[in-house]
């Protein structure tokens, strides 16, 4: 008789406990969130704002580190001048800075 009652005490609790063995994973999720996943995505639309606004003549930083002003807009690609007649074409993504003016000399 105590048996069948001990059981029908912990049936009970048993869902309670479930739910707050998994809390931790959930608000381990939620800052994951906020700490990584937000910021990098907010980095991610600057960095493409940034790409949709170059224009001819802007001076630009590639990801190879790369100096040089950009003489050609294309879809995927831009040309850009490092040097007097010295043309370069790379990736409008491999673009990571704009330059104020007057910083290639």
């Amino acid at each position: 008789m105590f048996i069948s009652t001990a059981y029908a005490q912990t049936a009970g609790g048993d869902m309670q406990s479930s739910l707050m063995s998994m809390l931790p994973l959930v608000l381990m999720f939620v800052v994951l969130y906020f700490v990584m996943i937000r910021p990098q995505m907010k980095r991610q639309k600057e960095h493409r704002s940034m790409i949709d606004a170059l224009a001819k003549g802007d001076e630009v930083a590639t990801a190879g580190g790369l100096l040089g002003k950009v003489t050609r807009i294309g879809d995927v690609y831009l040309g850009i001048e490092i040097a007097n007649g010295v043309e370069v074409q790379v990736q409008r993504t491999a673009v990571v800075q704009v330059l104020p003016k007057g910083s290639i000399k």
